[in-house]
This record gives structure tokens, C-alpha cells and sequence, in this order.
């Protein structure tokens, strides 16, 4: 499957490294018989980036929000008309940072969270225009047949998340992950394609911090 492909949108920088916004996901998760499913809205295709993508709901930290775990209330609320209880809703994943050589930069908190009882997500028609609840596994597939656009990061979660068995199943393992922030590089091979290397992947070490 290949996963290594910056989004729509993420141009290369050529210029000083942008100073990334702290950002905010949630990964919005319900058990089904066959196992448990994530909620993915659509980006609007006429947005400049990320247009088209399917992703878990989310944005910047507005000054008013306070911190990451308010900021991922706000904007599920507002992507995907879900209303999380409060922040205590939501168990830590992972942190993401946008690679330096890419010149719109996130550093993004994922939370993971139980969707709440007769949940009927309505996407808000302007950011987002549609909305699916599907296995992880299922997302990946249809990433695969190009009937989603998927993107690294959603593309690395939901491969992860594939794994297990039921929504408890995540959020316990969230309450024990230590999260560590994970920056990936962005490299040219030889014919000018750009490639995403993850920490320990081969390459990444000797892949420029900066851009090139």
C-alpha cells in the first residue's frame, strides 16, 4: 500500500522552516458487530488543503480554546455536530508534527474518544460535506481502490487501529501510551518525488531537517 505521499495542498518549502500551529483530532470511535468503527468527514474539495481528504474531525487551537484536548471538543462539535461530554471524554493517542520541509506546518495532538450514546454525526456542510463510519480496515481498503483520498497520518492511525478488537481496547491502551512526538521528513528520490520517512524508518536519518 503506499502511504508515503505528502496530501493535497502540503507544498514543499523552499524558504525558512514555518513555525507549526498546535492543532488538535479526534479519533471518534463505536463498537459495531464486526468490530469497532471510526468516524472520517470529508474535507470540502473546492478547500486548498487537504481538499477531498478523508480525515478524523479537527483544527488549530484558537486562543480562546485554551488547550489541544478543548480545541478537539470544539471542532468535533462543529465538523461533525457530535457533543463530547468535556475533555475528560478524550484519552491522548499520539502527536504529530508536520514534517519542516512542508510549508503549512500542524503540530497535532490525536485523542482518542467513545462516540456518545445515539450519536448521529451531521457533517457542517461548509468544511466538511460528507461523513462514513467505518472499520479501519475498510477505510484502508477503500484507500486502496481509490475510493477514499486518505492522507500519511490518517493512513498510519487507522492501520494501527485495525488491531484492535473494540473501542475499550483502545482507550485503555491510550490511558498506558506514553506519547512521544513523531516528526516525520520529507525526501526527493531520484526522480523528484517527494517521500515521507517516519522516525527508524531507512533514510531518515540522513534526510535534511530543513528545506532543501
Amino acid at each position: 500500500m503506499e502511504v508515503d505521499r505528502p496530501g493535497p495542498g502540503e507544498e514543499l518549502n523552499s524558504g525558512a522552516v514555518t513555525v507549526p500551529r498546535v492543532a488538535a483530532s479526534v479519533i471518534v470511535m463505536r463498537d459495531s458487530r464486526p468490530g469497532p468503527e471510526v468516524l472520517l468527514v470529508q474535507r470540502n474539495p473546492a478547500s486548498r488543503f487537504m481538499g477531498g481528504a478523508w480525515v478524523f474531525p479537527g483544527g488549530a487551537v484558537h486562543e480562546s480554546d485554551g488547550d489541544a484536548a478543548a480545541t478537539a471538543v470544539r471542532e468535533t462539535e462543529e465538523e461533525a455536530g457530535l457533543m463530547l461530554e468535556d475533555t475528560a471524554a478524550l484519552v491522548p493517542w499520539s502527536r504529530w508534527i508536520t514534517p519542516a520541509q512542508v510549508k503549512i506546518r500542524f503540530d497535532t495532538w490525536f485523542f482518542v474518544a467513545r462516540a456518545p450514546d445515539g450519536a448521529d454525526p451531521k457533517c457542517d456542510g461548509e468544511e466538511c460535506v460528507d461523513l462514513r463510519w467505518l472499520q479501519p480496515q475498510d477505510a484502508l481498503d477503500a484507500y486502496q481502490r481509490d475510493e477514499l483520498l486518505l492522507v500519511f497520518p490518517t493512513i498510519r492511525h487507522l492501520q494501527e487501529l485495525a488491531m484492535y478488537e473494540s473501542v475499550d481496547h483502545v482507550l485503555e491502551t491510550g490511558r498506558r501510551r506514553r506519547i512521544e512526538p513523531i516528526e516525520p521528513r520529507v525526501v526527493l528520490d531520484q526522480g523528484g518525488i517527494a517521500r515521507v520517512l517516519l522516525p527508524g524508518e531507512a533514510g531518515y536519518d540522513d534526510a535534511p531537517v530543513r528545506p532543501a
